[in-house]
């Protein structure tokens, strides 16, 4: 976070808020933050989105990247500035495509990592674990951080 700010610095743009997803952000309606800053772009609260890399902000593939940018950028009239992504200050027609790149590369990636998981899981359920380890957390261990719950309305 320390770079963004910096950078925020540098340009001389305040800082209205942050936006830190706390959890696994990827899974249908686990963006929270995703949505406050959406909110907050639909209020008029900043002009500029920055974000470390296009691949944090949404990995639902080349449509989702696009509808995300355009709706912020043509709804809420905020721009998304990407420090990974110089690109993405720059504007025009080779943008859109950059962007479909950029979408692609993220989806492909976290469906891979997805994929090795997955295969790692089920290679430790059928021949076990050499090393003495097993999926998940070990009989009696519980998580040193504390974990916020969610209140069910």
């Amino acid at each position: 976070m320390a770079p963004l700010l910096a950078f925020a610095e540098r340009r001389g743009w305040p800082v209205v808020a942050v936006y830190k997803e706390e959890e696994t952000a990827w899974k249908a309606g686990h963006q929270a933050e995703l949505a406050r800053a959406k909110e907050d772009a639909r209020k008029g609260k900043f002009d500029v989105l920055l974000v470390w890399a296009l691949d944090r902000l949404c990995r639902e593939g080349p449509l989702g990247t696009l509808q995300l940018w355009h709706q912020m950028l043509d709804s809420y009239r905020v721009q998304i500035i990407s420090l990974q992504e110089s690109w993405t200050e720059l504007g025009g027609p080779m943008v859109d495509l950059f962007l479909s790149l950029s979408g692609w590369v993220a989806k492909y990636e976290s469906d891979r990592r997805s994929e090795r998981t997955k295969a790692g899981m089920a290679r430790v359920r059928q021949y076990g674990s050499k090393s003495g380890l097993a999926i998940g957390r070990p009989k009696g261990k519980k998580d040193k951080t504390k974990r916020r719950r969610k209140v069910k309305a």
